[in-house]
């Protein structure tokens, strides 16, 4: 009796697992798709000056390497979830000479073994003015198409050398909460927005 009531209470615990994170999945298509949620310009370069304080806090690197951009793009929080069918987005700010220059959001979909979900922040600090010119005048820009990008994170900030950082984009992911595993953003696509006032 006790070993079919442990069977029954096992099968029950994943069935709810598998509908919260199906539910989770639904929710995060909604909000991706309604506009209606989207920041306000206010709100998102609030946003970004938080995310920005924090990352000259947590990475010497990015710290160092910040006034050496000619532009850096923060997205302050991407969310990213699912499960099989996954997806992820963000919006933020473009700076240039630490004034908001132009709005963007980042968004992918994944296919696959996967399950929970997060959020976490990204910098990408253009290093050149060509890699900034190819944002600013493309409709949209599929990440790992375009200029070079190097992603630095916690583990290799401390050993970057001179050549790695020698990219179009040195991108700095930071932040993060969640159990799902994995903070690229190879694959993204990053596109203007109007955000509202």
């Amino acid at each position: 009796m006790r070993q079919i009531m442990s069977e029954t209470c096992a099968r029950i615990t994943r069935r709810n697992a598998l509908a919260l994170m199906l539910g989770a999945t639904i929710e995060l298509g909604y909000s991706i798709a309604d506009p209606a949620e989207a920041a306000t310009a206010a709100q998102i370069n609030h946003n970004v000056n938080t995310a920005l304080a924090q990352l000259r806090a947590s990475s010497p690197k990015a710290k160092m390497l910040l006034p050496k951009a000619v532009g850096v793009l923060v997205f302050p929080k991407i969310i990213k979830g699912g499960f099989i069918v996954g997806g992820q987005y963000g919006e933020g700010a473009l700076r240039v000479g630490g004034k908001t220059v132009g709005y963007y959001n980042i968004a992918a979909a994944s296919f696959g073994l996967q399950a929970g979900g997060q959020a976490f922040s990204y910098a990408l600090l253009f290093m050149n003015q060509a890699a900034l010119d190819y944002l600013r005048k493309s409709d949209g820009w599929a990440v790992g198409s375009g200029p070079s990008i190097v992603v630095v994170d916690k583990g290799a900030a401390a050993s970057a050398t001179s050549t790695t950082l020698t990219e179009d984009v040195v991108a700095f992911p930071f932040g993060q909460h969640g159990l799902m595993a994995g903070l690229g953003i190879e694959g993204s696509k990053i596109t203007p927005i109007t955000p509202g006032k």
